[in-house]
């Protein structure tokens, strides 16, 4: 049986060709959108360079503080995306710090014993919210359960943690994400006959089920299109996914036509392979999270899309949240996502995604995504031009 999507239908992995990863059944989203979205974050901030050598941004307990309590954000490594310290650090930071919330953000590294030394310090120190962004849903679930022991309230930020206990859930809709990194990828092959490779996200993260179920529920109607290989990447290491996609591209004897990367630094990784073998621009590449080699790659016509997120929308979204808690009030929220593993309705914040691809580039830069300076370097001057980014 094939994935299914999308909404108010559970999404499922088949036990073929889909990487072990991803035999878990996906967390069904029940979306139920309401007014408050837009005003709720109608604050604009301004994304500010922060953060101390030993990566702990804590702000001061002044009495104008908008809340009471105080938050604690672990972020989970630097090697899955750039985007957790370029983009998620800096929004946070400013977030609290403009609600005037002491606070303190520090990264786990990729290692959960640190994530769950940071998880216990902070509790230590008299966090009264805390919110993860698990490196695996078991892990995520222990920091959790002894979070609530402590009377501590916690929230998932970005991942769902399956089995856990987190009070709310703050996140893009990730179906939402795969689905148009499937259109996007089927804009670029056409109705033609084409083989398709998947490289799919850490097979611990359950976001990357849900990219790969929403690809899927696009990509495998279209009947001219066949999968030729399929698998995970451990912990979305760049390296590793090099080596994955080249013994993918080596048993499909060359013949891809596509690839659905599910972001932008595991497209970096098949585009090296692309390169070595001289198809580089020829075979379109999907990604997410408009990092910077991501925006570039989309002007040097190497990668066909990506999907932008913005870090200070889920940010402000986490703030509002955090803020709430912290008050002892309750939270907007937009719907509810199930976690099957604890057989709760999670109360969540699901944002809207955006594609993007070489002609909308431009707005990434303009919603403060990506510095103009850092995307249009000399090398990419004329490309910038060409494509309206300046």
């Amino acid at each position: 049986m094939l994935f299914e999507s999308t909404y108010g239908r559970p999404v499922g992995a088949t036990d073929d060709n889909r990487g072990a990863g991803f035999r878990k059944e996906a967390v069904q989203v029940k979306r139920r959108h309401s007014a408050w979205l837009a005003a709720g974050f109608a604050l604009a901030l301004t994304i500010s360079a922060c953060g101390s050598d030993d990566g702990d941004d804590s702000g001061d307990d002044s009495s104008s503080k908008s809340a009471q309590g105080k938050v604690g954000v672990i972020l989970p490594d630097t090697e899955s995306s750039v985007r957790w310290e370029s983009a998620d650090r800096p929004a946070l930071a400013a977030a609290f710090e403009e609600a005037g919330v002491e606070h303190s953000i520090q990264n786990a590294e990729g290692d959960v014993d640190k994530m769950t030394q940071i998880a216990d310090s902070m509790i230590a120190d008299g966090v009264t919210v805390l919110a993860i962004v698990n490196l695996d849903s078991a892990s995520g679930a222990a920091i959790e359960e002894k979070a609530k022991s402590q009377g501590v309230a916690t929230i998932d930020y970005d991942r769902l943690t399956l089995g856990g206990s987190a009070e709310y859930y703050v996140s893009f809709d990730n179906n939402v994400v795969g689905e148009l990194q499937g259109q996007g990828l089927a804009d670029c092959l056409g109705e033609k006959d084409a083989n398709i490779v998947y490289l799919n996200g850490s097979p611990t993260d359950n976001n990357a089920t849900l990219f790969s179920a929403g690809a899927h529920s696009v990509l495998d109607p279209i009947k001219t299109y066949k999968t030729v290989g399929e698998q995970a990447v451990p912990e979305w290491d760049s390296e590793e996914a090099a080596v994955i996609f080249q013994q993918l591209y080596t048993q499909a004897d060359g013949k891809v036509d596509g690839v659905l990367a599910a972001n932008d630094g595991l497209a970096g990784a098949v585009i090296s392979i692309l390169e070595a073998n001289g198809r580089a621009g020829k075979v379109p590449v999907t990604g997410q999270d408009a990092t910077v080699e991501g925006l570039q790659n989309l002007l040097a016509g190497t990668q066909c899309m990506t999907v932008y997120k913005s870090a200070t929308e889920e940010a402000n979204a986490l703030a509002e949240v955090a803020i709430a808690l912290a008050n002892g009030e309750k939270a907007d929220t937009t719907g509810v996502t199930e976690d099957p593993e604890s057989d709760r309705d999670v109360p969540s914040i699901l944002l809207t995604p955006k594609s993007i691809t070489k002609e909308n580039i431009a707005d990434v830069i303009a919603d403060g995504g990506q510095k103009l300076e850092d995307v249009c370097t000399p090398e990419f001057a004329d490309a910038c031009k060409k494509a309206g980014v300046s």
